[in-house]
């Protein structure tokens, strides 16, 4: 991507709702790439688990994530939506957050007001900052986007629905202050009906998210037709390469337990009947070939004779 910004405000100057299916790493990642969406979401949560074997609970710092953004938006061609949690900080720490995942090339990024340390956002226990406080850590991710990448998309989400004394109304005005203060996008975290989707809709003045996250949290499955009625822009599912990695990797692992062998051979031919080629194509060995070819001395080319292994060209 030479401005995935730019390719993203694209996608949500468009008159549909904008499906972002969540990834946790670059290989799960190029998976959803090969398949074909407009743009693609990095789960904080998917990113703390499979980096650091920790939950979404503020285990996970700011080099991590960005370190993760910056390598699934290298191997995928579209536009990356990226976690930055709370910032790492207050208001001046969000702006060498920001500045880093400018950095990293990424579209967007969205910034919660949670406190620290912060909490998966459909989880008990979750607290917020001050409005005030939110605002200005707002105000200052903005300035950062205007001076360093205009067409960077910075989404601003609340999680004053899911804490112990937290209202609607209060997430609402919350959400269109972080507007007022330069957010491109608004995110509400955690509403519980789909009412509450709606009410969402006509009272935030400007683009919003739906984070859709299934049984996990306390947001309702809803249909997606009824989303873009009500006026949604962007619906996340952030947990949707997680749940499927860690469901499937079980069921296998189970399976290899009993007869390790036959196993493996189901694994194979599950693989084999996906339309992304073998392994070493999917992953990338035919491009590092001719990166070989363009570059490297002739004779670098001799370790390719009488050898063993499969062979490297693409098809």
């Amino acid at each position: 991507m030479t401005d995935s910004g730019a390719t993203l405000r694209t996608s949500l100057e468009r008159d549909e709702l904008l499906v972002c299916p969540g990834v946790h790493d670059p290989l799960t990642a190029a998976v959803a790439d090969s398949i074909g969406f407009n743009a693609i979401y990095m789960t904080g949560y998917g990113t703390s688990l499979s980096k650091t074997g920790y939950p979404d609970a503020g285990f996970i710092t700011m080099p991590e994530m960005i370190e993760n953004a910056a390598n699934i938006q290298e191997r995928i061609d579209v536009p990356l939506i990226a976690d930055s949690d709370n910032g790492y900080g207050n208001a001046t720490n969000v702006i060498r957050t920001v500045r880093e995942y400018i950095k990293a090339g990424v579209g967007a990024i969205h910034i919660e007001d949670q406190t620290f340390p912060k909490r998966c956002g459909h989880t008990k226990g979750r607290q917020v900052i001050p409005r005030e406080e939110a605002i200005g850590k707002i105000e200052a991710a903005a300035d950062v986007r205007d001076d360093r990448a205009e067409d960077f998309v910075l989404i601003a989400r609340t999680d004053a629905r899911g804490t112990g004394d937290g209202s609607l109304d209060e997430a609402i005005g919350r959400a269109n202050d972080f507007l007022a203060a330069g957010a491109d996008v608004a995110f509400v975290e955690g509403p519980t009906d789909e009412s509450e989707l709606e009410r969402i809709g006509r009272e935030v003045d400007g683009p919003i998210v739906y984070n859709f996250v299934g049984d996990l949290g306390s947001s309702p499955y809803v249909d997606l037709g009824s989303l873009e009625e009500w006026g949604f822009d962007i619906v996340l599912f952030p947990i949707t390469s997680m749940l499927s990695t860690i469901a499937n990797v079980y069921a296998d692992l189970s399976t290899f337990a009993d007869d390790p062998v036959a196993a493996m051979r189901d694994i194979d031919d599950t693989f084999n009947a996906q339309p992304v080629g073998t392994l070493h194509e999917f992953s990338g060995f035919p491009e590092v070939v001719e990166w070989e070819r363009q570059y490297l001395p002739d004779e670098a080319q001799d370790k390719y004779e009488d050898s063993l292994g499969d062979d490297l060209e693409s098809e």
